[in-house]
């Protein structure tokens, strides 16, 4: 069973900085695609970024683009999302979810870190 621990929430200022990590354990090495997803209040779950465990090839929504910047330490099984010029509508709870390769739908799930903008 794959368990994913993300951290690095909080509370910062409009155009501040905030690092979410995600951990991976029980499993990890069956992990093709980490993702990074994010529900603001009152709102759906949106796509925020994913990256292949292997080889590291990155893919970002448009309201990532350009802010946000996803990457790996494949020692520690951890994925990290660097997040720069932060906006008061980029507040959400933060998951981080992981899938197995051949398969589109994100499997294995964390509990979420609270990321809130003030501005």
């Amino acid at each position: 069973q794959v368990q994913l621990v993300e951290s690095g929430g909080g509370l910062v200022q409009a155009g501040g900085s905030l690092r979410l990590s995600c951990a991976a354990s029980g499993g990890a090495s069956n992990i093709y695609t980490v993702g990074w997803f994010r529900q603001p209040p009152g709102k759906e779950r949106e796509f925020v970024s994913r990256i292949i465990w292997i080889g590291g090839v990155t893919y970002y929504a448009d309201s990532a683009k350009d802010r946000f910047t996803i990457s790996m330490d494949n020692a520690k099984n951890t994925v990290y999302l660097q997040m720069n010029s932060l906006k008061p509508e980029d507040t959400a709870v933060y998951y981080c979810a992981a899938r197995r390769a051949g398969s589109t739908t994100f499997t294995w799930w964390g509990q979420g870190t609270q990321v809130t903008v003030s501005s």
